[in-house]
This record gives C-alpha cells, structure tokens and sequence, in this order.
C-alpha cells in the first residue's frame, strides 16, 4: 500500500544490502560500501527483554554477563530464532547507515540475503522484520546468488558459474546460469560447528574446557582442511575438567585439522553432491572457470587446496570473501530492473517492485 510519508522519507534514505548472517551481519550502503560489519549479537536484560547492546560491544559480554542480562546471537543456521530481537538490531544497524543524514525515521529500500534451503515461514520473518525495522521496500535474494554477484561472476551469461558459500551458520553451494538457479544445495554445518569440533576436541583429548571464543581465536589463528607447507602451533587457555583450575596447552595445526576433519568432509560431500546434479555443459563450464569460495569460512587455510584437490577443479577465494553476499545485495539494489530476476518472493512467486 501506497504511504506518501513513507514515499517522501524515501527520497532522503539510502538503499541498503544487508547480509542478515548468523555470526556477523554487514550493511551495504548504494555508492559508499560496506560500512557496518557488526558480530550479530544483542544483550537483552532478562525479564524486560530490553536491549543494552548490539554488535561487537554485545559479543564483548558473552560469558561476562551478570544474572540479569543475556547476551544471544537472534539468528540460529541463517534462520531468525528471535523476531524482536532481530527486529531492533535491524533498526539499529538501519539507524546507524544514516546517521550523517540526520534523518529522524530512515526508509530506505533494502535487499537482505537468506539462505537458499529455508521455508516460505522463514522468508517472510525475515521480511516482516525488515519492513518492522524502516524498510520502505524489502527484496530477498538467495545468499548463493548474492555471493556469486558480489564476487564478480557472470551469472546472467549463458555460461555455468558455481560458487561455495560458507558462513557462521550455513554451507550453500549454487550453480547458476542465465540469472538462474541451475543446482542449489544448502547444509546447516558451518563456521559454528567447526568451533564447536574444536571444543570437543581439546575436551576429549585434554580434558580442558574452553569457549566459543578461544575456539574461534584457534580456528582463525592455526585452523586447516589441508596440509600446511610449515605446520603452526598456538596456546590456548581453558579450565581443566578434572582439577577445576585455569590451564594452558599448546595445540598444533596438525591437531585441529583433525578436530575440523568431519565438519570438513560433510561441506566436501555437499559440493561433490551439487557436481552430481549439476548438467555435464555446466559441469564443462565450470571446468574452465573453477569453483568460487565466499564467506568468511573460505578463509579456513587450504581450503581451496581441498576443495580442488577432491573435485579435479580449479577452485578460488573470492576477493574480500565475507563482504560478498552484502556486496551483491547492493549491487542487485544498483541494478534492481536488470537483476530482478534474482529476487525471490515470499511465496515462490517472482517479486516486483511494487508487489509487496
């Protein structure tokens, strides 16, 4: 429906993409960049459930927090766990996109990326929390599809183009031709089941208890899908289970490749499944182009060497590869007649611009 006041704050207000992630959400903004790349995580006071904090001063209370607040990440395996919540880190982030305009009450048209695998309940909390947040306009698009755009590929050619999507919460390989899905396959085992591995790991072998934050400190620092050329170590600092008291251990890269072994080769079958469906002229194509890593899992250290290794292709990280799913949602925002097509709707229906 038609809203003048709506309409006219438009003019002021930016178009936005937003890459909605489980572990990090990035902004977007048509003509400047990305310029919010923000934890996803909210501090809520229990009871009142009144946010304190967003972003990355929320992250910094995750196992500081007195009894009375809690602080949670809103979004579980790319999926909204908790609507509210979501709605007001929108608002906030949507907030802070316009804070040099001083516009009291931003409208601005937004593209938001979801995972390819969720149901049709699932898009339309997204949007309706969009809409709740400021949005005049909300578009979805398939974080696939929005990777691929974001790392330059070709998708609108007639040749085949595939990329690999790995985030905090889910793994997405996409094939795509045409502007079109050709073979989309998505997989809840990401970035935070691989802390998770090295958890369970340090606990098993060493009986030391640490939290998803060393964890992730250790997969970032020394984590690996393949040999390293010089092997690394790191000292990790944790509880130990039996003595109840603080200790430090030195774990090796050698060690947590084997802790990140099957969250590993559950993404290898993933995109070993996806080459299987996909048309042996893509298969052709994709021969010639290689495979495109994104997301911020597609920095893990020789991933790419893996993924070549077990598909007999060339396979690449994309430039800046976290950016990339909030890059292509704005540049379906700066390209929005030309890239329709790409759009998903909230009932399996192609979005126009005046459908919602």
């Amino acid at each position: 429906m038609f809203n003048p006041i709506d309409a006219f704050l438009g003019l002021f207000s930016l178009d936005i993409g937003i890459d909605l992630g489980t572990a990090n959400t990035l902004v977007y903004v048509r003509g400047k960049g990305i310029v919010i790349n923000e934890p996803s995580w909210v501090a809520v006071e229990r009871g009142t459930r009144r946010v304190l904090a967003i972003g990355g001063e929320a992250k910094e209370m995750v196992g500081r927090t007195p009894e009375n607040i809690i602080a949670i990440r809103p979004l579980r395996d790319g999926v909204i766990s908790e609507f509210d919540v979501t709605e007001a880190m929108l608002d906030y982030f949507i907030r802070r996109a316009h804070s040099q305009l001083l516009l009291p009450f931003p409208r601005p048209r937004v593209v938001v990326g979801i995972p390819s695998g969720v149901t049709e309940v699932e898009k339309r909390a997204v949007y309706d929390a969009a809409i709740s947040a400021g949005a005049r306009e909300a578009f979805l698009i398939e974080e696939p599809m929005a990777a691929a755009i974001g790392a330059g590929l070709p998708v609108t050619d007639p040749r085949g183009c595939m990329v690999v999507d790995i985030g905090g919460g889910t793994t997405e390989v996409g094939v795509f031709c045409l502007g079109g899905v050709v073979v989309s396959r998505s997989l809840r085992v990401a970035g935070d089941e691989m802390d998770e591995d090295i958890m369970q790991y340090v606990r098993q072998k060493y009986n030391l208890f640490i939290g998803e934050g060393m964890a992730e400190r250790v997969k970032m620092a020394i984590g690996s899908a393949y040999p390293l050329p010089e092997e690394l170590t790191m000292t990790i600092r944790g509880r130990n289970l039996v003595s109840g008291l603080p200790e430090e251990i030195e774990v090796s890269s050698i060690e947590i490749r084997e802790a990140l072994g099957g969250s590993i080769g559950i993404i290898m079958d993933l995109v070993k499944d996806t080459l299987d469906e996909t048309p042996p002229e893509l298969v052709a194509d994709l021969m010639e182009v290689g495979i495109c890593l994104a997301g911020g899992g597609s920095q893990l250290k020789g991933l790419a060497e893996r993924v070549s290794d077990e598909t007999n292709m060339r396979a690449w990280v994309a430039e800046d590869p976290m950016t990339c799913v909030a890059r292509g949602a704005g540049k379906v925002l700066e390209s929005l007649d030309a890239l329709q097509q790409v759009l998903v709707g909230t009932d399996d229906r192609r979005p126009t611009r005046t459908e919602f």
